[in-house]
């Protein structure tokens, strides 16, 4: 999911009552929600799609769930150390309790591959065990409707909090709401399937703002269809063309993190590789454009 879905998160598990076991509670699960996203400072030595290959896999995966919280604990618990000594630490503070600032950091981190587990870009939740991709296919990544519930609950909270009034049971009325809605996402994906064969890929792609939609993906070897429209211009299987377009620099971690790879020849006689589930992007998103030598039909 987005930055903001994840920061929203970890604020609303703050207003259900979390944010008072420790001093630096709040930024604990705000921080630790966002914290496993440290990999995209990939994007400074990764050029063009190489991020794919790497996003979303060691800093998602069991032993950063262990040590990212322990890191972020340390460095806030540090933090109100430094403040105290130079007389800075706010007196409104609550006194810091690191088994529970490591605990919120923690609940706070898993709570960031629970939510990217929900899309169809899929994450690696084993990495460095396994390099198996993993998909809920309920929520789009971008989720307004996730959005204007936790910002209003959030609001609300924080609001009658001020105000001296009951302000934890608006966030744990929106966290039911939430997995309530997370739970209905997942039967419809569920029901968009049940009354089409089955392939070797099948994705139910949820839509932006209509979450009752979903977009239908079946298919294979570069052949698919979505939504009853095929798309792939050739079969990947045909001759060795998986091994030669993989030989391509950027095509090797593209391929690793596709999940449903096709090749489309433009009417221009270019070859873009993509992805099914991301194909209506466009060609400047999740697109290689590979030289045509490694895409024609091989002799022998």
């Amino acid at each position: 999911m987005d930055n903001l879905t994840h920061s929203l998160v970890g604020a609303l598990l703050g207003q259900c009552g979390l944010k008072k076991k420790t001093g630096l509670a709040m930024p604990a699960l705000i921080l630790g929600a966002n914290l496993p996203d440290i990999d995209a400072a990939c994007f400074f030595w990764l050029d063009g799609q190489g991020h794919l290959g790497f996003r979303r896999g060691i800093t998602h995966g069991p032993i950063a769930w262990v040590i990212l919280p322990l890191v972020l604990a340390g460095l806030l618990w540090g933090w109100d150390r430094w403040q105290a000594k130079r007389g800075k630490r706010p007196e409104k503070r609550l006194p810091i309790n690191f088994t529970w600032l490591y605990l919120l950091s923690l609940i706070g981190c898993l709570s960031h591959p629970a939510l990217d587990w929900m899309n169809v870009y899929g994450i690696r939740l084993l990495e460095p065990f396994s390099s198996q991709w993993f998909y809920g296919d309920v929520l789009f990544i971008i989720d307004v409707w996730l959005w204007a519930l936790l910002i209003g609950s959030v609001w609300i909270s924080l609001r009658r909090e001020k105000r001296g009034g009951e302000w934890m049971k608006p966030a744990r009325t929106a966290l039911v709401v939430m997995l309530a809605y997370i739970g209905v996402n997942a039967v419809i994906s569920e029901v968009s399937l049940a009354s089409g064969p089955r392939h070797r890929v099948t994705i139910a792609n949820p839509l932006p703002i209509a979450f009752w939609e979903r977009q239908v993906i079946t298919g294979s070897d570069g052949r698919y269809l979505v939504d009853n429209v095929p798309l792939g211009d050739f079969d990947l299987l045909e001759t060795d063309k998986p091994d030669i377009i993989a030989a391509v620099p950027e095509a090797a971690p593209f391929l690793f993190w596709s999940r449903a790879p096709f090749i489309h020849v433009t009417q221009d006689g270019r070859y873009l590789l993509q992805d099914a589930r991301f194909s209506g992007r466009g060609e400047g998103a999740f697109t290689i454009e590979l030289p045509a030598e490694v895409c024609e039909p091989q002799e022998f």
